[in-house]
């Protein structure tokens, strides 16, 4: 991995790089391009939101790098990990090491309460955060002892982002985390993530086709038919309570 990187102001290492990725599903006629020749460079600490519609390869990208699925073709490494062509029993140590995820359903476990469900993931962590303290983050440590019922859909969601930073990854992967909430809800959840990757550095990136969250990034990657189309770096980014839509 290369050192120090300067994208349109900021300075870090370059800790995701990819090159001429491409995901095809099916042959022949029947094939689907996914992603189409991408290449990519994301700095230790940034806020990436990756914008685009149903279809324009936002997922395929994020679950490639975050080591889920891999390309047909192209070279993905994370710092000293190369993802392209690693097995899966590297690409699992890889998540269990590095990689926190956020998804548009919160999956929690119905029996367990807050603080369980995110020790789960404490527990297979070599030196994770301790659950209340990842909870207290996300705002919710008056929820501690409740069950996944008893919260609101935004409360959920906010417990899945504890229990995806408990174990202090390196990178935070949100696919469509405010998809199934309504404005306001939306918004307490985005916050959420903003405040752990000031408070904590993560790397984080964020997957919509909202193009408000866009304001909170560093940088804002526009993809459409498998591409990235375009890249825009906010001269100010805004706090989650600024966003509008």
């Amino acid at each position: 991995m290369r050192g120090k990187t300067v994208h349109d102001g900021l300075t870090g290492e370059a800790v995701f790089l990819a090159r001429g990725l491409t995901k095809t599903y099916g042959t022949g006629d029947a094939a689907v391009h996914a992603l189409r020749d991408v290449d990519l460079e994301i700095l230790a600490g940034e806020f990436i939101v990756l914008l685009g519609p149903s279809g324009s390869g936002k997922s395929t990208l994020l679950n490639i790098l975050g080591g889920l699925d891999a390309p047909t073709s192209g070279d993905a490494r994370y710092r000293d990990h190369q993802l392209t062509g690693a097995s899966e029993a590297e690409l699992t140590l890889y998540r269990r090491e590095h990689v926190g995820f956020v998804f548009q359903f919160y999956n929690l476990i119905p029996s367990l309460t807050v603080r369980e469900n995110v020790q789960l993931v404490a527990e297979i962590a070599p030196k994770p955060m301790k659950p209340e303290e990842a909870v207290e983050l996300v705002g919710l440590s008056h929820r501690l002892d409740h069950f996944p019922a008893q919260l609101s859909g935004g409360e959920q969601q906010r417990v899945a982002v504890a229990r995806a930073i408990v174990k202090l990854p390196d990178i935070l992967l949100c696919d469509e985390p405010t998809g199934a909430l309504d404005y306001d809800t939306g918004r307490v959840v985005l916050a959420a993530i903003q405040k752990v990757n000031a408070e904590l550095g993560t790397t984080t990136i964020v997957i919509t086709h909202n193009s408000a969250i866009s304001g909170m990034a560093h940088r804002v990657l526009r993809m459409r038919d498998g591409r990235i189309v375009e890249t825009e770096a906010n001269s100010r980014r805004l706090d989650a309570k600024e966003l509008v839509w």
